[in-house]
């Protein structure tokens, strides 16, 4: 029965990224470094119209509900993660930026190195899930193919 499954498993995963390579915008956010094609059609279901949110930080409260910010000496705070977002999408997205973090590639960017030397690796997984949430936003919403930005030498 397991591996009746595991073949119903493999069959339906082609599908999605076979689906996810027809359409436009998942092409364009497998793009970005910690997408795939679960995610990329996953985002693209779940997000029909990108401009319905007024910028990238609020498209990315989404997953995390982290829709009312507080007042901190002036300074606007997100809370803390709640789990009354979409949680599918919050797992997704933190399986992506873990898995970037744990490539060969992580050390080159020096924001991540910074976060990777300073915080634990669950909080930066957490804080890259976000920055990939954002992007996504501005991908779908230019309908512009991802440019990562250029590092120094």
């Amino acid at each position: 029965m397991l591996l009746e499954l595991e073949k119903q498993i493999d069959v339906l995963e082609k599908d999605i990224k076979r689906r996810a390579r027809a359409n436009p915008t998942a092409r364009r956010l497998d793009a970005i470094p910690g997408y795939g094609a679960m995610l990329s059609s996953a985002m693209v279901a779940f997000v029909t119209d990108p401009r319905q949110f007024d910028s990238g930080r609020h498209f990315s409260a989404v997953p995390w509900d982290r829709t009312a910010p507080g007042r901190t000496g002036g300074k606007v705070k997100l809370g803390p993660i709640s789990k009354r977002g979409n949680g599918y999408l919050r797992r997704l997205l933190v399986n992506g930026a873990t898995a970037v973090i744990n490539g060969k590639n992580a050390r080159k960017d020096p924001w991540l190195a910074k976060l990777l030397d300073s915080k634990p690796k669950k909080l930066v997984a957490v804080a890259l899930a976000n920055k990939m949430a954002r992007i996504a936003w501005a991908v779908m919403t230019r309908q512009e193919d991802f440019r990562p930005r250029a590092t120094a030498a």
